[in-house]
Parts: C-alpha cells; sequence; structure tokens
C-alpha cells in the first residue's frame, strides 16, 4: 500500500493502483489489503476467543492492523478506509471483543481517518463531497452534476423502466458502468428491478449469517461474516449514493460494476464463503456418519 501511494499509476488524482509490467494491466492493492485484514482480523479472533477480554495479548495486535491498514488504504481512498473500518467492528463485535475496546477502535478509526483526510491524496475530493452533500440537502440548486444525473435516471425509470439497452443517462451520467450503474439499472429495469436487486444483496447477507450462525468453527464463521457484511455494505452505500441518502464515494457496487481488481477480489470473497460452508457441511456429515454407525459388540 505504501508503495502503490508513493509509485503507484495516477489515475483520477490518486496513487491506487499498481501496473503488472508483463501483462500491463492495472491492479488495486487496497482490495487485496482489504480481503487479508478481514482475513487476519478473523483468524487473530479465533485464536483469542478465550482471553479475548486481554488488552494487552489480544486488543493491541488488532488495533494495529487495523490502524496501519486502514490509515495507509485512506491516504489515496477514503471510502474503502470507511467501509473496511466498520466492517472490522462488525467483527470485532460478533467476535465478542467488549464494548470499552469497540470504542477505542473507533476513536482510533477516527484520528487516523481525520489524519488521511489531511495528509492524504483525495482529502479535499472528500470534504468537498461532505460538504456538497449537506449543503444539497437544503438547496436543490447546489446537487453535484453526477447526483443530479442519477436522480434523472431514477426519477424517468418509472416502476418498470425503459427496458434494457434503452438508458438515456448513461450518455451524461459520469460513470454509469462503475459508482452510479444502479441509476441506470432503475432506468432501465425500473423500481422493480432496482429493489430485486436490493433484496438479492440483503438475502446474500442472510446467507452469510446463516453460515455463521451454523459454524463449527470461529475463523471460518468470523471470516465469513466479515466478507458477507464487506459486499453488502458496499453495495448499500452504492445504491444508497445513487438515490441520495449519501455523498459521493467512488464505490462500485459487488458483482455488477464493470471493474477488474473489484470483480476479482469479490469472486474470491464469495468462494471463500462458500468453502466455509462446504466445510461446516461436511463436518456434519462426517459427525452423523459417526453417530448412526454401528458399534461392535463385545464378547
Amino acid at each position: 500500500l505504501l508503495i502503490t501511494y508513493l509509485f503507484g499509476s495516477n489515475i483520477n488524482e490518486a496513487n491506487r493502483w499498481l501496473t503488472i509490467p508483463v501483462i500491463n494491466q492495472a491492479f488495486q492493492p487496497s482490495d487485496l489489503a482489504k480481503l487479508a485484514l478481514i482475513a487476519a482480523l478473523a483468524a487473530m479472533l479465533a485464536r483469542r476467543q478465550n482471553n479475548i477480554t486481554d488488552f494487552k495479548s489480544t486488543f493491541l495486535p488488532i488495533i494495529i492492523a487495523i490502524g496501519i491498514i486502514c490509515a495507509l488504504i485512506g491516504l489515496a481512498n477514503m471510502s474503502t478506509a470507511i467501509l473496511l473500518l466498520s466492517t472490522c467492528l462488525l467483527i470485532m463485535f460478533i467476535g465478542r471483543v467488549p464494548l470499552k475496546y469497540l470504542m477505542i477502535v473507533v476513536m482510533v478509526g477516527v484520528l487516523g481517518l481525520t489524519s488521511a483526510i489531511f495528509l492524504g491524496q483525495r482529502g479535499e475530493t472528500f470534504k468537498s463531497r461532505i460538504q456538497d452533500f449537506v449543503e444539497s440537502s437544503t438547496d436543490e440548486t447546489k446537487i453535484p452534476f453526477q447526483a443530479e444525473q442519477s436522480y434523472i435516471a431514477i426519477a424517468t425509470g418509472g416502476i418498470s423502466g425503459k427496458g434494457p439497452g434503452n438508458s438515456e443517462q448513461r450518455n451524461s451520467l459520469p460513470h454509469p458502468y462503475s459508482d452510479f450503474i444502479y441509476a441506470i439499472i432503475i432506468e432501465e429495469y425500473g423500481m422493480i428491478g432496482g429493489v430485486s436487486v436490493l433484496f438479492l444483496y440483503l438475502a446474500l447477507l442472510y446467507r452469510g449469517m446463516r453460515i455463521v450462525a451454523n459454524s463449527n468453527k470461529a475463523f471460518g464463521g468470523l471470516l465469513s461474516a466479515g466478507l458477507s457484511f464487506a459486499l453488502v455494505i458496499q453495495a448499500l452505500v452504492n445504491m444508497a449514493v445513487a438515490v441520495g441518502l449519501g455523498p459521493i464515494t467512488g464505490l462500485p457496487l459487488p458483482l455488477l460494476s464493470m471493474g477488474g481488481t473489484s470483480l476479482v477480489f469479490t469472486g474470491i470473497s464469495l468462494g471463500i464463503i462458500l468453502s466455509v460452508s462446504r466445510g461446516d457441511h461436511q463436518d456434519e456429515m462426517q459427525t452423523g456418519s459417526a453417530m448412526n454407525r454401528p458399534k461392535l459388540k463385545t464378547a
């Protein structure tokens, strides 16, 4: 992440990408760091369930890892850093971390993200987006161009939409294939399509939580929870931005937005979640077979 910040490819006024020399493809290390931190946090919490309240041996390594990764990501991508911090808090809550420690994480996170706003490459952009959102809530003339075009797309979509491929706002809406794809979905498929997409993500969250509830291993359950939360929260934030419930973030819509690195790591996350579910199912089958196995009679 530090190498990316210092020497990465500058796209949209931020060094978020590293170019792979041989294939000449851009790679976003923050997606890998996000997946790695969630897995590491799940592993640390799983190993320390017996002494989860110990500050020095349990909580201190966790907060150091979260602080470093989120701060480095926040230097160039504030929205991803906030999303990752929120996901880590949810994992720690499920992992039975005491509330007072969670409050410490929140304070450290706020301090780190505030520093990233003033020191990072996108600090001014982040502050201007927050300011635009606050001002536009009371003055319609100050609605940003992207948000305005998104609202038009949603308003003209109606109940059933204009039909696949018949979007008109995609020609004027910036990034209609990534940041604001949800607005285009509503324009083409209407509120029916928009609500259907929302329920699909909620169904994904439900299935992820079912895996957590049925998991026999702490690591698998925490890992599944973290990855499920990361995907669904990102989706909800993207949809909230499109309909005007939040400031513009630049986060893609998982599985639907166009993107290379994001799509690859979304697929990896879903694969890990399914792997956890499969492992728990196999353990249940083996346990059931052992219980139903006829016992040898002793003479």
